[in-house]
Protein backbone atom coordinates (compact mmCIF):
# COMPACT_ATOMS: atom_id res chain seq x y z
CA UNK A 1 0.00 0.00 0.00
CA UNK A 2 3.17 2.38 0.65
CA UNK A 3 4.48 2.21 -3.09
CA UNK A 4 0.18 2.92 -4.30
CA UNK A 5 0.46 6.04 -1.55
CA UNK A 6 4.03 7.67 -3.13
CA UNK A 7 2.75 6.78 -6.64
CA UNK A 8 -0.67 9.06 -6.22
CA UNK A 9 1.54 11.41 -4.33
CA UNK A 10 3.86 11.75 -7.37
CA UNK A 11 0.94 11.54 -9.98
CA UNK A 12 -0.34 14.77 -7.77
CA UNK A 13 2.96 16.71 -8.96
CA UNK A 14 2.77 16.01 -12.08
CA UNK A 15 1.49 18.09 -15.11
CA UNK A 16 -1.69 19.59 -14.76
CA UNK A 17 -2.16 18.33 -18.88
CA UNK A 18 -1.26 14.83 -18.27
CA UNK A 19 -3.16 13.97 -15.09
CA UNK A 20 -3.42 9.78 -14.75
CA UNK A 21 -6.70 8.77 -14.19
CA UNK A 22 -5.21 5.01 -13.53
CA UNK A 23 -2.20 3.32 -12.30
CA UNK A 24 -1.41 0.53 -15.65
CA UNK A 25 -3.14 0.41 -19.11
CA UNK A 26 -2.82 -3.47 -19.88
CA UNK A 27 -3.27 -4.17 -23.13
CA UNK A 28 -3.87 -8.97 -23.18
CA UNK A 29 -2.50 -9.79 -26.97
CA UNK A 30 -3.87 -13.67 -27.37
CA UNK A 31 -2.38 -15.65 -30.17
CA UNK A 32 -4.53 -16.92 -33.03
CA UNK A 33 -2.07 -18.32 -35.42
CA UNK A 34 -2.52 -21.14 -37.45
CA UNK A 35 -0.70 -23.39 -34.71
CA UNK A 36 -3.10 -22.91 -32.33
CA UNK A 37 -6.36 -25.24 -33.36
CA UNK A 38 -9.70 -24.56 -32.23
CA UNK A 39 -9.70 -26.51 -28.59
CA UNK A 40 -6.39 -24.65 -28.03
CA UNK A 41 -7.84 -21.50 -28.77
CA UNK A 42 -11.06 -22.48 -26.97
CA UNK A 43 -8.48 -23.31 -23.89
CA UNK A 44 -7.02 -20.27 -24.04
CA UNK A 45 -9.88 -17.51 -24.83
CA UNK A 46 -11.52 -19.38 -21.33
CA UNK A 47 -8.37 -19.23 -19.36
CA UNK A 48 -8.20 -15.58 -19.88
CA UNK A 49 -12.15 -15.42 -19.15
CA UNK A 50 -11.21 -17.08 -16.19
CA UNK A 51 -8.07 -15.74 -14.72
CA UNK A 52 -9.62 -12.38 -14.95
CA UNK A 53 -13.19 -13.72 -12.52
CA UNK A 54 -10.39 -15.44 -10.37
CA UNK A 55 -10.05 -14.15 -6.66
CA UNK A 56 -6.71 -13.58 -6.17
CA UNK A 57 -6.82 -11.84 -9.48
CA UNK A 58 -9.54 -9.79 -8.59
CA UNK A 59 -7.90 -8.61 -5.33
CA UNK A 60 -4.62 -7.48 -7.08
CA UNK A 61 -6.97 -5.43 -9.68
CA UNK A 62 -7.96 -3.81 -6.50
CA UNK A 63 -4.96 -3.52 -4.49
CA UNK A 64 -4.59 0.04 -5.04
CA UNK A 65 -7.20 3.35 -5.25
CA UNK A 66 -6.35 3.79 -8.71
CA UNK A 67 -8.30 1.65 -11.28
CA UNK A 68 -6.74 -0.40 -14.10
CA UNK A 69 -6.83 0.33 -18.03
CA UNK A 70 -8.06 -2.76 -19.56
CA UNK A 71 -7.72 -4.10 -23.43
CA UNK A 72 -8.04 -7.55 -25.07
CA UNK A 73 -7.15 -8.16 -28.76
CA UNK A 74 -6.05 -10.73 -30.46
CA UNK A 75 -3.54 -11.41 -32.99
CA UNK A 76 -1.40 -13.26 -35.99
CA UNK A 77 -0.96 -12.36 -39.20
CA UNK A 78 0.55 -9.04 -40.66
CA UNK A 79 -3.68 -8.02 -41.05
CA UNK A 80 -4.89 -9.75 -38.47
CA UNK A 81 -5.55 -8.07 -35.34
CA UNK A 82 -8.74 -7.64 -33.94
CA UNK A 83 -9.38 -5.79 -30.71
CA UNK A 84 -11.79 -7.93 -28.50
CA UNK A 85 -12.14 -5.67 -25.43
CA UNK A 86 -11.67 -2.07 -26.14
CA UNK A 87 -10.25 0.15 -23.36
CA UNK A 88 -12.45 -0.40 -20.16
CA UNK A 89 -11.68 1.05 -16.93
CA UNK A 90 -12.32 -2.08 -13.58
CA UNK A 91 -13.18 0.18 -11.32
CA UNK A 92 -15.58 -2.16 -9.87
CA UNK A 93 -15.75 -6.26 -9.48
CA UNK A 94 -19.04 -5.76 -11.61
CA UNK A 95 -16.56 -4.27 -14.39
CA UNK A 96 -14.17 -7.11 -14.08
CA UNK A 97 -16.64 -9.69 -14.38
CA UNK A 98 -17.90 -7.52 -17.59
CA UNK A 99 -14.94 -7.96 -19.02
CA UNK A 100 -13.89 -11.50 -18.58
CA UNK A 101 -17.80 -12.26 -20.13
CA UNK A 102 -17.07 -10.27 -23.25
CA UNK A 103 -13.55 -12.58 -23.99
CA UNK A 104 -15.59 -15.20 -22.68
CA UNK A 105 -18.27 -15.12 -24.80
CA UNK A 106 -15.88 -14.03 -28.30
CA UNK A 107 -15.69 -15.35 -31.65
CA UNK A 108 -11.84 -16.35 -32.90
CA UNK A 109 -11.37 -13.96 -35.93
CA UNK A 110 -9.07 -15.64 -38.22
CA UNK A 111 -7.91 -19.10 -38.53
CA UNK A 112 -5.04 -19.13 -41.71
CA UNK A 113 -2.60 -16.63 -40.44
CA UNK A 114 0.83 -17.07 -39.62
CA UNK A 115 2.65 -15.62 -36.63
CA UNK A 116 3.29 -12.11 -37.15
CA UNK A 117 4.57 -10.52 -33.73
CA UNK A 118 6.28 -7.55 -34.43
CA UNK A 119 2.66 -6.47 -36.38
CA UNK A 120 1.11 -7.34 -33.31
CA UNK A 121 3.57 -5.13 -30.86
CA UNK A 122 3.16 -2.11 -33.56
CA UNK A 123 -0.98 -2.88 -33.06
CA UNK A 124 -0.29 -2.79 -29.48
CA UNK A 125 1.55 0.27 -29.08
CA UNK A 126 -1.19 2.07 -31.73
CA UNK A 127 -3.76 0.82 -29.35
CA UNK A 128 -1.71 2.38 -26.64
CA UNK A 129 -1.64 5.65 -27.84
CA UNK A 130 -5.86 5.26 -27.43
CA UNK A 131 -5.86 4.42 -23.94
CA UNK A 132 -6.62 6.66 -20.65
CA UNK A 133 -3.93 8.22 -19.30
CA UNK A 134 -1.95 6.44 -16.90
CA UNK A 135 1.11 5.91 -14.73
CA UNK A 136 2.30 2.52 -16.62
CA UNK A 137 1.38 0.53 -19.69
CA UNK A 138 2.09 -2.68 -20.19
CA UNK A 139 1.48 -4.88 -23.62
CA UNK A 140 0.96 -8.51 -22.52
CA UNK A 141 1.95 -10.80 -25.43
CA UNK A 142 0.91 -14.91 -25.45
CA UNK A 143 1.80 -17.42 -27.99
CA UNK A 144 2.88 -20.38 -28.67
CA UNK A 145 5.39 -20.07 -31.68
CA UNK A 146 8.60 -17.61 -32.75
CA UNK A 147 7.94 -15.07 -35.62
CA UNK A 148 7.23 -16.37 -39.07
CA UNK A 149 5.37 -13.50 -40.69
CA UNK A 150 6.31 -9.63 -41.73
CA UNK A 151 9.13 -7.55 -39.26
CA UNK A 152 10.12 -8.89 -36.10
CA UNK A 153 9.59 -7.39 -32.68
CA UNK A 154 12.86 -5.54 -32.58
CA UNK A 155 11.79 -3.43 -36.33
CA UNK A 156 8.59 -3.02 -33.66
CA UNK A 157 10.57 -1.33 -31.04
CA UNK A 158 12.65 0.92 -33.38
CA UNK A 159 9.82 2.38 -35.47
CA UNK A 160 6.68 2.38 -33.37
CA UNK A 161 6.63 4.36 -29.64
CA UNK A 162 7.74 2.11 -27.14
CA UNK A 163 9.69 3.82 -24.90
CA UNK A 164 7.15 4.57 -21.48
CA UNK A 165 5.40 0.90 -22.72
CA UNK A 166 6.91 -2.63 -20.65
CA UNK A 167 6.22 -5.91 -22.78
CA UNK A 168 5.65 -8.98 -21.13
CA UNK A 169 5.51 -12.61 -22.49
CA UNK A 170 3.80 -15.66 -21.86
CA UNK A 171 4.91 -18.55 -23.74
CA UNK A 172 2.79 -21.27 -24.75
CA UNK A 173 4.84 -24.89 -24.10
CA UNK A 174 2.83 -27.00 -26.51
CA UNK A 175 6.39 -29.23 -26.51
CA UNK A 176 8.60 -28.92 -23.72
CA UNK A 177 12.40 -29.51 -25.55
CA UNK A 178 11.11 -27.03 -28.60
CA UNK A 179 10.26 -24.52 -25.63
CA UNK A 180 13.35 -25.09 -24.02
CA UNK A 181 15.72 -24.79 -27.02
CA UNK A 182 13.84 -22.39 -29.03
CA UNK A 183 10.41 -20.67 -28.27
CA UNK A 184 11.43 -19.67 -24.41
CA UNK A 185 15.31 -18.07 -25.43
CA UNK A 186 12.91 -15.90 -28.21
CA UNK A 187 10.77 -14.53 -26.00
CA UNK A 188 13.28 -13.68 -23.77
CA UNK A 189 15.71 -12.12 -26.11
CA UNK A 190 13.48 -10.59 -28.70
CA UNK A 191 9.98 -9.76 -26.93
CA UNK A 192 10.53 -8.79 -23.43
CA UNK A 193 10.74 -5.08 -23.21
CA UNK A 194 10.92 -2.22 -20.91
CA UNK A 195 12.47 -1.95 -17.18
CA UNK A 196 11.03 -4.98 -15.23
CA UNK A 197 9.78 -6.84 -18.03
CA UNK A 198 9.41 -10.61 -17.47
CA UNK A 199 8.08 -13.92 -18.93
CA UNK A 200 5.42 -16.73 -17.58
CA UNK A 201 5.43 -20.01 -19.15
CA UNK A 202 2.71 -21.98 -19.66
CA UNK A 203 3.36 -26.04 -19.80
CA UNK A 204 0.43 -26.72 -23.03
CA UNK A 205 -2.83 -24.83 -23.24
CA UNK A 206 -4.53 -26.76 -20.15
CA UNK A 207 -2.29 -24.87 -18.51
CA UNK A 208 -2.93 -21.08 -19.79
CA UNK A 209 -5.35 -20.39 -17.28
CA UNK A 210 -2.92 -21.13 -14.50
CA UNK A 211 -0.21 -19.30 -15.74
CA UNK A 212 -2.32 -16.09 -16.99
CA UNK A 213 -3.53 -15.79 -13.52
CA UNK A 214 0.10 -15.81 -11.97
CA UNK A 215 1.30 -13.05 -14.59
CA UNK A 216 -1.62 -10.88 -14.09
CA UNK A 217 -1.22 -11.31 -10.21
CA UNK A 218 2.34 -10.17 -10.52
CA UNK A 219 1.69 -7.69 -13.16
CA UNK A 220 -1.00 -5.72 -10.95
CA UNK A 221 1.03 -5.73 -7.65
CA UNK A 222 4.56 -5.62 -8.30
CA UNK A 223 4.83 -1.92 -10.07
CA UNK A 224 8.09 -0.12 -8.92
CA UNK A 225 8.23 3.51 -8.21
CA UNK A 226 11.72 3.43 -10.21
CA UNK A 227 9.99 3.10 -12.86
CA UNK A 228 7.52 5.69 -12.83
CA UNK A 229 7.79 7.64 -16.33
CA UNK A 230 10.46 10.67 -16.06
CA UNK A 231 7.45 13.14 -15.78
CA UNK A 232 6.28 12.01 -13.12
CA UNK A 233 9.76 11.73 -10.95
Amino acid sequence: MIRWLTALGLAGMASPLRAETCRLALALAMDISTSVDRTEDALQRQGLAAALSAPDVAEAFFSSPMPVALAVYEWSGRSSQRIILNWTMIRTRSDLLAASSAVQHSIRSDRGSATAMGHALAFGSKLMQQAPSCLFQTIDLSGDGTNNDGYGPESAYRHFPFQDIVVNGLVINAADFEGELYLIPFFENNVLHGPGAFLEVAQGFKDFERAMRRKLERELTSLQIGSLPEDVQ
